[in-house]
């Protein structure tokens, strides 16, 4: 009769233990953000070097103006790569506290906000197509990166999702 009545306590305190526990581990969560921009940044000089290297398309300047280019253009997309981790990282952040299926939800918003970042260069730009389609595939990359590491991360840093 004992042991019933260890066992029963040990069960209660599990499900106390298991209600106070945090939906979210939000240090989890961002430092898995923040990696993901790094990440995300890196494949935007990955995918700018390969281009203008590899593939000799005149990438964010006239391919004499040597590797890399403009300066400036390849810091900014960068730059911009790793806010749209941060960004996605705070979305999914909201969406875990927020929705029911929040996985399901941040796959479809991130997922269309990349399909018009890839399409964005070959509908509005006045560069050579071969300008466009490397730029809608680096923007492509990037965000399927951003989708399959902020999901994982949100994954394992949340006992919802």
């Amino acid at each position: 009769m004992a042991e019933a009545d260890d066992r029963t306590r040990e069960i209660g305190a599990e499900r106390t233990t298991a209600r106070r526990r945090p939906a979210v581990e939000a240090s989890k969560l961002w430092a898995g953000g923040v990696a993901t921009a790094v990440i995300a940044a890196l494949i935007a000089m990955v995918g700018l070097l390969i281009t203008r290297v590899l593939l000799q398309i005149p990438y964010l300047a006239p391919i004499e103006s040597g590797v890399v280019g403009d300066t400036d253009q390849v810091v900014r997309l960068c730059i911009i790569s790793a806010l749209a981790a941060l960004a996605a990282t705070g979305l999914a952040h909201l969406l875990l506290l927020a929705v029911p299926s929040p996985m399901a939800y941040f796959g479809w918003i991130v997922g269309l906000l990349t399909a018009v970042a890839a399409v964005w260069p070959l509908a509005f730009s006045t560069e050579p197509l071969t300008v466009g389609v490397a730029t809608g595939v680096i923007h492509l990359v990037i965000g399927m990166s951003i989708i399959s590491l902020v999901t994982t991360t949100a994954t394992s840093s949340s006992t919802r999702a």
